[in-house]
This record gives structure tokens, sequence and C-alpha cells, in this order.
């Protein structure tokens, strides 16, 4: 019993095409039963074979009785029906057809049973042929047995070749089906050449077995008098039955191909939309004719390979479109960064060979900013065709001038949120950015709905950051306000900050967690070039395939260069913004860190908290934070904390009232040295320390 699941392969569903110039040309009818709807749809050239008039057929087999005599009628069904219970694919029959003038003629039908997957059979399809001038109906009665064996072998080849070219997706997909040594045995063919027309020629894609191409013929004019021009020119199947034949039709091909010792030869066009788009042909050296059968069975393998090539072309012009506009809405290069290595991989989903959808909304984008800073970003449009890839682009545009312009990561993504919602679109995003100050390896993240990053430290070791997250983009309408936390985490030089898309997580079946858990373990055993590292893993991407696109942004920061006189980092904190003031208090440790204090870190640190801490609480504007190495006699780190005030600091000494004022107490214990000074309107209070030398204690 054939495999019920099977038969949904064995023929495109458009097979045989309605209306296709070449079952025309071979005297034969098509049709499509509809087994649920019991419809049974016929071309023109069936209602010829029925002699029967449009208007008098509905498109109920019913409707069909004054044409098939009873006998013959309850034969077909009693046919169908046992096909269908035996699970076959197809079957064939010869019947009787009563004439409008009440002549019966014989016409025979061949049909293919479309299952679901559950192996139910939702539809027939199939030709009819008028049979009376090759059958009478002694001969049938003797042979039909044998007959019935045969062709179902030849359909077979059909069946075979059609299934294999249902997986095929590109052109030389095709091609290499056609090639396939298997499929030539089949065939019974010696050699086979293919060929596609381009441009009014007839360019030579494919030949087999290796050997057997003709000089002179890789590329010909339709106009030329070859077989296969002859087949494009006229849209008909050229067959040649002799070695004679040839020799007469085709001389100065004849000459080239005598050590082939071919006897017969079938060259056939292949139609897509009533146009060729290239010939096959099929060289034979042990046969001489085509029997009818032999010749429909030709015909149908042209006609699917024919649809097979056409849905091959449009898949590999929209292929070509989508990843057009894909490479269009990325960023054309990636800024280098002073202070880091960067790598950024991208990899097309595989959405089962559907046309248009081997694109999707990912992207990855890096920011150059002011001081040093640079921002990353990571994201995925919701959904895998042309439109997530152009609302992706317009995202990615936004997101890059609302970062330039100088705002908070809170509010970047906000802004981002508020217009993907006014965007006339109903898809939404995920998307995480990262703000690092590469000076200081204070790293500030925003997540909208995105899986979380990772970091890979010097040693090699991975972990996963857990950030705070917010709701995806633009879904501020449904929502109200949306409030993007932040969170400040550290890079220390080395260490590798990465940003990726669920595509590079997720598989089916398994947890994101566990994806996230193996990816890890993946990077811990990866090498330590960003570069290498993004290969590696976006390789292992394209090994595991998947329905879904992948984005891959990596950030490794260096370490900084020896620190040079005048070396400056400087951060502005407004009075109320709590995640300025712990980004300006991640500066300071960095920079006390990465300049080879140390040592005393924890004094510097303390004293410069609590001059910022004076300038917000005592001033009515913001504070403008500066640290710098002072080179010189002896090396001092200096701190700098300015305000629009121009009232001085005073100093309080233990007994009298109040507190305020004592801080200052502190600073001028722990720091070396202190002071006021004027600056326009406001002024700066200062406080340096004495730091070793960078070149002899190790640091920078």
């Amino acid at each position: 019993m054939a495999d019920r699941g099977a038969s949904a392969l064995s023929l495109p569903e458009d097979w045989p095409a309605h209306p296709d110039p070449v079952l025309a040309l071979n005297r034969m009818g098509s049709f499509d039963w509809d087994l649920d709807t019991g419809l049974l749809s016929m071309d023109a050239q069936a209602h010829e074979i029925f002699d029967l008039r449009p208007e008098e057929y509905d498109g109920r087999p019913e409707s069909l009785t004054p044409r098939v005599p009873r006998a013959e009628g309850h034969r077909l069904d009693a046919l169908v029906a046992q096909a269908i219970k035996d699970g076959r694919e197809n079957y064939g029959a010869y019947f009787r057809v009563r004439r409008r003038d009440g002549t019966l003629r014989w016409t025979h039908t061949q049909g293919y049973i479309r299952r679901d997957g559950t192996g139910r059979p939702r539809r027939i399809i199939g030709i009819v042929r008028d049979a009376t001038e090759e059958l009478d109906e002694a001969v049938v009665s003797r042979e039909t047995a044998a007959q019935d064996a045969a062709r179902r072998g030849q359909t077979n080849v059909v069946q075979i070749a059609t299934a294999a070219l249902a997986h095929a997706r590109t052109v030389q997909d095709v091609i290499d089906v056609v090639k396939d040594t298997h499929g030539l045995t089949l065939l019974g063919s010696t050699s086979m050449v293919l060929g596609l027309v381009e441009a009014g020629r007839i360019r030579l894609v494919a030949e087999g077995p290796a050997g057997t191409f003709v000089p002179g013929t890789r590329i010909t004019r339709i106009e030329e008098p070859y077989p296969m021009s002859e087949a494009v020119r006229t849209l008909s199947p050229c067959f040649i039955e002799s070695p004679e034949e040839f020799a007469d039709r085709f001389p100065a091909l004849w000459g080239q191909i005598t050590g082939l010792r071919i006897t017969a030869a079938a060259y056939l066009p292949l139609i897509a939309q009533a146009r060729p788009i290239g010939a096959m042909g099929l060289l034979y050296s042990d046969r001489r004719g085509f029997s009818r059968e032999e010749r429909d069975v030709l015909v149908a393998l042209g006609s699917s390979i024919a649809q097979s090539l056409q849905r091959a072309m449009l898949y590999e012009q929209e292929k070509d479109l989508a990843q057009g506009l894909q490479q269009a809405m990325l960023p054309r290069t990636i800024p280098s960064v002073r202070g880091a290595d960067v790598a950024v991989r991208y990899r097309a989903a595989t959405v089962g060979g559907a046309l248009g959808r081997d694109i999707g909304g990912d992207w990855y984008d890096l920011i150059p900013l002011p001081g040093e800073k640079v921002g990353a970003v990571i994201g995925d449009v919701q959904g895998h065709d042309t439109h997530a890839a152009a609302v992706m682009g317009q995202l990615r545009i936004v997101l890059r001038a609302y970062a330039a312009e100088g705002h908070t990561p809170a509010t970047v993504m906000a802004r981002a949120s508020v217009f993907l919602r006014e965007l006339d679109t109903d898809r939404f995003a995920t998307c995480l950015y990262a703000e690092a100050d590469l000076s200081t390896g204070v790293v500030q993240v925003v997540r909208a709905g995105h899986i979380d990053p990772l970091v890979r430290h010097a040693d090699g070791t991975c972990r996963r950051v857990t950030v705070e997250g917010g709701l995806p983009l633009g879904l501020s309408a449904e929502f109200g306000r949306l409030e993007y936390p932040v969170s400040t985490l550290e890079l220390d030089p080395g260490h590798t900050l990465l940003l990726c898309t669920d595509g590079l997580v997720e598989q089916p079946g398994v947890d994101l967690d566990d994806g996230m858990l193996a990816l890890t373990a993946l990077i811990d055993s990866g090498p330590g070039e960003v570069r290498d590292l993004a290969d590696r893993l976006i390789r292992m991407a394209e090994e595991r395939g998947g329905d879904d696109d992948v984005a891959l942004l990596l950030l490794r920061r260096r370490a900084p260069e020896a620190p040079r006189a005048g070396g400056r980092l400087q951060q502005h904190v407004a009075p109320g913004d709590p995640e300025a003031l712990t980004q300006a208090r991640h500066m300071i440790r960095a920079a006390v860190r990465s300049w080879g204090a140390r040592d005393r870190s924890d004094e510097i640190e303390l004293v410069a908290d609590e001059l910022i801490t004076n300038a917000l609480m005592h001033t009515e504007g913001s504070a403008i934070v500066t640290v710098r190495v002072l080179e010189g006699s002896g090396r001092r780190l200096r701190v700098e904390v300015e305000d629009s005030s121009s009232a001085l600091p005073r100093r309080r000494d233990a007994g009298e009232n109040g507190v305020s004022g004592r801080g200052l107490l502190l600073v001028d214990r722990l720091a070396d040295v202190w002071g006021v000074e004027a600056r326009g309107g406001g002024k700066a209070v200062w406080c340096e320390f004495a730091v070793p030398d960078a070149t002899r204690s190790g640091g920078g």
C-alpha cells in the first residue's frame, strides 16, 4: 500500500496547468475534482472530448451522465473508489463516451489522488484524451491489464521526478534534480541537456553525464538550426525517431554527436505562462521511435520541470529583492570605535521556501557618541517579510537620531516606542539599547521586551546579565505611558558585551532559559577574538537552521591607553536625576581604577560623592563633575564639581549648631589639597590626590 502522507508531495498544486498549450497540442484535456464539494472542473479541451458545450455542464459529475453510458459510469466509480480505499496515488482506465450524434468513442483518463497530512483524500486531478484511434474493444479486453501496469510504471517516472522537484527552491536545485543519474536511468536516456532562454538566446545550464557537451552549443540563438531551438520557437516537442531523421533534420549537430551512438531523441519545450523559459533534450541509444504513452509521459515531465523552474526563478528574484532591501536597511558600515573591538553579523531566516520570507526585522547598530561613548543597539521587528524590514529601517534611523541628540537611554527607548506606535503599522518590536562609556567601562542598559545581554569576561567565562525591562516598542497606546528602567553594569578591560536576537537562542521545544545556558556554554569555549567568536556563533546558527533570522553584536572593551597629561572625563548631573548621579559615581570609580589610583579609591570616591551632594543640595541648578589627571611635579588626580551658585561653601567646626558644612571637614581630612574657584556666574569646588605613576604601578 502506498504511503498516504507521501501523496501530497507527488505533484505541484497547480499540475496539470490550466490551460497548458502542451496538453492541448497532444489533444488532452485536464480536470480537477474537489472531493469535499463534489465539483469537477474541466478545461475547454476536456469539454471537447466529452462533446459538451460550456453551458451544458455545471460542474457536477452527474451532468456527464448523457455522455457516459451507465455501465461505464459504474465501472469508473468503482475503480476510483477502490483506488482511494487501497491508498493508491493514481489510477487509469479506458471508457467509452457517447458523442452528440450517438456514436461511441474510446476515451482514456489518468487521475492523481491528492491527500492531506492525515491521509484523507481531498482532490483528484488528471487528464482525459480521445483513445479511439489506438484501441478497439478487442484490444482493450485482451491488453488492459498489461497496459495498466505499463502506464503505472511510466507514471511513476513523472511522480518520482515531480516529488523531487517539489523540494527544489532554486534554479540550481532544479538542475540538480534533472541531472541526477537515477533520474536519467528511470527515463532510459543516455544523456541529457538543459538550456534556459535569456535575451533571445538559449544558454546551456546542465548536461549529463559529464563529457557529453557539444562544443559551440553553450550559447545558441533561438533561430539557429538546432532541435532545442526548434522546440523553443514552435512551443512544441521535437521528437526524433531515428539516426537518419536526426542527420537529415539537424546535420550540423548530428556531425558532432555521432560518437554517442544516438538512435532517438526528444527535445521538450519548457513553457510557463504560455512563454518558453527553456528546453530539455533527452538522447537515447537503445530505441527507435516513441509510443503515444511515452510521448505523453515526456510532455508531462517537461511541464513539471517548467513549473518548477518558473517557481525557482520567481523565488530567486524575490530573494534578491528581499536581501537587497535587508542590506539597505542595515548599517552599510560599522564605525571603528576607539577603545573597543566590534563585530556584527546577520543571518537571514529560512522559512520553508516561502517567497519573500527569507528576510526579517532583526537589526543591529553602533552609534558613536561624544566623550568616548558609544551606543549599541539590537532589535527585532515582528514578522518575516519586506514590511518588517521596512519598519526596521525606519526604527533604526530614529533610534540613531534620538541617541545622537544626547537623550538618556530611557528617553531614547520611550521616544522610539511612541514613533513606532504612530507609524501606519500593526507591528511591534523588541529592542535593547546599551550606552557604554569606554573610558570608564560604565554601561547603561535599557531593555524593551528583548532578551538579556551577555558579558564575557577576560578569562573566557560568560554570564547572563539580568536587566529589568519594559514592554516592547509600539505598545504605548494600549498600555499608557511606558517607563523603561535603566540598569548599569561595568565592562572591565578585556570584557565583551554580547547582544543578540532570539534567533540565536530559541529552538523548537527548548526553553528560553535553557537556550541561554547553551549559548553561554558555547561562548565559554569560543575563541577570544570577537570576530572569530561572531563567526563561530553565526556558523552554529546556520548549521542549526531555523525559521528566524539572527542579528549579533559583540563589543569588547580594550585596556585603556597609558594616561596622558590633561586626561579628562566629565558628567552632567541634574537635580532629581538619580541615573545621572549613579553614572557619575561609576565614572569616578572606573577612572580611579584605570588611572592607577586603586590604593586611594575609597577616599577619592567618598570625597567626590560629598562634593556632588553639596552642589545638588545647596544650589538650584545642576552640577558638572570633572575628573582629570595632572602631570608635573608629581602625578595627581583632580576632581572638580562645578555649579551655578556663587555662594562659597563654609566649613563648620565641631560644636557649631547644625550639620550643614561638616562634609567639608571630611574633604579637608581626606584630600591632599582642595579649594574653590570662581567660574563665571558660579564656582567649582576641587580637590586633588597624589597617585603613583602608571608605568611604575602597573596601572593604566
